[in-house]
């Protein structure tokens, strides 16, 4: 929300009709995450694989991140405290150069695995909604009603630097994951199966990402509540009409005034000179209006305002 909507509804108490219960997420505890994630084992398609054996090198084109696993559990001697584990899974995409001619584009599953530690309060009450649907809960769900939920947001990570080496070579890592249980929607993604051992050549890759996690738990609140919400947009107005002409939507399009006349900030105004028939009030740095101007000297056929200390 910006700045200026939240004074406006701070400033208008007088418009407050009731006070209304709402049933929302409270935001028990949160952190910001930055992990530089190094010789990250991709796990190529059948595809990729044969084409990665006979590659001279290999270079970066992006990753995408495909989906993310969360377990929360209770700490022991913690109390209020959680543990999450959060699995990332990753699509990377690469181009592989094979004796010098066009590169040839492979890609792969990543995966990453971390643990955080967050505040998420104590609850022994169990919720049960009518929306709730038996079949679909296992007996697990059914034990962590109390249990705050732990919620992820992430942008898709960047790829650092990429390598190919023989698995003769290789210094096996913690990043490995060589024994993978992998979900089976994660495998639909791709268009072959999985090479997931028995490979001569592995591809590596380093990535950055940022995150944020937090900790989530239902609680009702009372706020202020000014009017019902009806939406005001027309919906007939939004969607574009096959017989309408170029010119027609052009004419809606509101003519830029900001991109040809930049707002000046305080100080950017010093000694303004307007040329010929322009009023001595009227304001040529761009500014709505301009205050705390001192003197206006006025000569032949030219109006010059000095001193001019602010612009709003």
């Amino acid at each position: 929300m910006s700045e200026k909507c939240q004074v406006d509804a701070a400033a208008d108490l007088g418009r407050i009709r009731e006070a209304v219960c709402i049933h929302t997420k409270k935001i028990c505890d949160s952190c910001i995450d930055k992990d530089c994630i190094e010789d990250l084992r991709v796990f190529l398609t059948q595809e990729s694989q044969e084409v990665l054996e006979q590659a001279t090198s290999v270079k970066a084109r992006g990753a995408e991140l495909l989906h993310v696993s969360l377990d929360v559990e209770p700490m022991q001697f913690n109390t209020g405290h959680y543990t999450v584990d959060i699995t990332y899974y990753y699509r990377i995409i690469v181009d592989a150069v094979l004796c010098g001619t066009r590169p040839c584009t492979i890609c792969g599953l990543a995966v990453f695995s971390k643990r955080v530690i967050l505040c998420g309060g104590e609850g022994s009450a169990k919720s049960f909604s009518s929306r709730m649907v038996v079949d679909g809960l296992d007996q697990q769900q059914l034990m962590r009603c109390s249990t705050p939920e732990a919620v992820v947001e992430v942008i898709d990570p960047m790829i650092l630097s990429t390598r190919a080496v023989d698995v003769c070579n290789c210094n096996c890592s913690c990043n490995d994951n060589t024994c993978l249980d992998l979900p089976q929607f994660i495998c639909c993604c791709f268009d072959g199966d999985l090479v997931l051992s028995g490979e001569n050549r592995r591809l590596y890759v380093t990535i950055g990402q940022f995150s944020i996690i937090r900790m989530e738990r239902d609680t009702q609140l009372r706020i202020p509540s000014y009017n019902y919400c009806i939406p005001t947009k027309d919906c007939s107005a939004t969607g574009s009409s096959t017989d309408e002409s170029p010119c027609d939507m052009f004419s809606r399009i509101q003519f830029p005034v900001s991109s040809f006349f930049p707002p000046c900030g305080e100080g950017e105004c010093g000694s303004l000179t307007s040329v010929a028939g322009t009023s001595a009030n009227s304001n040529s740095c761009g500014c709505n209006s301009c205050n705390n101007c001192s003197t206006t000297t006025t000569t032949t056929n030219t109006t010059t305002t000095t001193g001019c200390r602010t612009c709003r």
